[in-house]
């Protein structure tokens, strides 16, 4: 009996022995990317431990066979269902997969057993926003609940701040996140833009910054920078930031009109005149603003004519565009010589605009109406 027991224990040792080898030849293939080839060889061990179907269920996944990789979870789990960790990688990869209702049921459980542990409510929370389910947000409040730290519940709570107008509070959530993980992107986005949402855009330039020094400047970003410079009178800054996002998309109509703003700002009319252009190229109708914009570029450089053409096709492109009228009249009033009909021009902005219009533009064309009544008269 002694004699069997000590060959019965022999095998077993051989059996287990012989998967070690297996192992680190399934690392070593599966470094190379031979994920497949891995798979095959632990396949072929005829008695598999944990490990071995946890190695497999792992290659599976990153090879895209969830279904085969959730089989393997399960038959770890069922012979072992105290796994923490082996749940854990079980009910995520059924959120990747889109099995919610599993995933919820399986963290709802382990979140009962485990009623402290943060991470556990904050998967059911996941799992219920992919369900759609509005309920999810409590989880994620609850979460921090039981870890204040916890950054992807900062990012959800502060993020259901930024949605619903509450910019303070999202402002004071990401800050508390950022002392324990400066660099987390996430919350570095929500931060800059509650910043610009509540209008503190002097204070949104930092996470904007630190966003492009981790390598995160998308055209989002850039956007968000530019607009925190122009705002902040820093109009230099905000036109690298524009000709950043001109780099990754030189068709963005919307840039070339800023970028046209702000030469116009530090008085480089010709630059202004080129982005205005690009733009009317560029975007879809109506383009008035725009029109608008390259007229005011002409006025900068005393070439009322072409001024007063630009504002004429804003006219045509909005008739209602009130700085488009004011402008014809005045860039008129330097290029014609016929003054009734400059006169005119600003009576029609008078008669348009007298009861809802800008008063500095009604004063300016009020002032014009009565200087052109005398020159006329004068002329007689």
């Amino acid at each position: 009996m002694r004699k069997f027991l000590l060959i019965l224990f022999c095998l077993i040792c051989f059996k287990v022995g012989a998967q070690a080898p297996t192992l680190s030849i399934a690392d070593s293939l599966a470094a190379v990317g031979k994920q497949q080839e891995a798979i095959s060889l632990l396949d072929s061990l005829e008695q598999k431990s944990d490990k071995v179907y946890l190695k497999i269920a792992k290659l599976q996944q990153q090879s895209g066979q969830t279904d085969e990789a959730l089989q393997n979870y399960e038959k770890v789990l069922k012979r072992n269902p105290d796994r923490i960790l082996t749940s854990i990688d079980y009910g995520e990869l059924m959120l990747e997969a889109g099995k919610y209702d599993q995933a919820d049921s399986l963290f709802s459980n382990l979140s009962e057993k485990y009623p402290d542990n943060a991470g556990f409510i904050y998967r059911v929370g996941l799992a219920k926003e992919k369900k759609k389910d509005t309920i999810a947000i409590r989880y994620f409040f609850k979460t921090l609940t039981k870890d204040f730290t916890h950054q992807g519940a900062l990012y959800k709570t502060s993020k259901h701040f930024l949605k619903n107008g509450k910019s303070y509070n999202a402002i004071s959530l990401c800050n508390k996140g950022l002392k324990v993980r400066p660099n987390n992107i996430s919350l570095l986005s929500i931060l800059g833009q509650s910043y610009s949402r509540s209008l503190q855009f002097e204070k949104a330039i930092a996470p904007y910054e630190k966003l492009i020094e981790l390598g995160e400047g998308s055209e989002f970003i850039l956007e968000k920078l530019a607009k925190a410079y122009r705002v902040t009178s820093q109009p230099e800054k905000a036109i690298e930031t524009y000709k950043k996002m001109l780099d990754i998309n030189n068709m963005n109509g919307a840039v070339h009109s800023n970028l046209g703003v702000l030469y116009l700002k530090i008085n480089e009319a010709v630059k202004a005149q080129e982005h205005f252009t690009t733009a009317l190229l560029i975007k879809d109708q109506p383009v008035d603003n725009e029109y608008v914009n390259l007229g005011l570029a002409y006025k900068r450089q005393e070439e009322s004519r072409s001024a007063y053409i630009s504002f004429q096709k804003a006219l045509k492109e909005n008739q209602d565009n009130e700085r488009a009228l004011i402008e014809l009249a005045i860039a008129a009033d330097g290029h014609f010589e016929n003054k009734q009909d400059v006169l005119k021009l600003y009576q029609d902005f008078v008669n348009k605009y007298a009861e809802h219009g800008r008063k500095d533009m009604l004063s300016l064309a009020e002032y014009r109406i009565s200087e052109l009544k005398k020159e006329i008269h004068l002329s007689k």
